[in-house]
């Protein structure tokens, strides 16, 4: 069995860093085709309010689905989404 070191909070404090991260990455290499939280969220289909809360750490959930679909609109394996800094 795989030991996590993390908390359940951890986790998800860790995913939206790297979902703020990969998120400007993505802006400073494609600033013709910027995507905004708002953007995000509509591509998504989620709130606004959902990928705020994700990129601050204050989200306590979210599907793997909408996690899958942010890792496709920003052209990165949904697994760095996990890796700690």
């Amino acid at each position: 069995m795989l030991y996590i070191k993390e908390s359940r909070g951890d986790i998800f404090k860790i995913i939206g860093a790297n979902v703020r991260y990969y998120r400007g990455l993505y802006n400073l290499n494609h600033p013709d085709k910027r995507i905004s939280q708002a953007k995000m969220a509509h591509m998504c289909n989620v709130s606004t309010g959902l990928i705020g809360s994700l990129e601050t750490g204050k989200v306590q959930g979210i599907s793997i689905p909408v996690l899958w679909n942010i890792s496709q609109i920003l052209g990165v394996s949904i697994d760095k989404f996990f890796e700690s800094r």
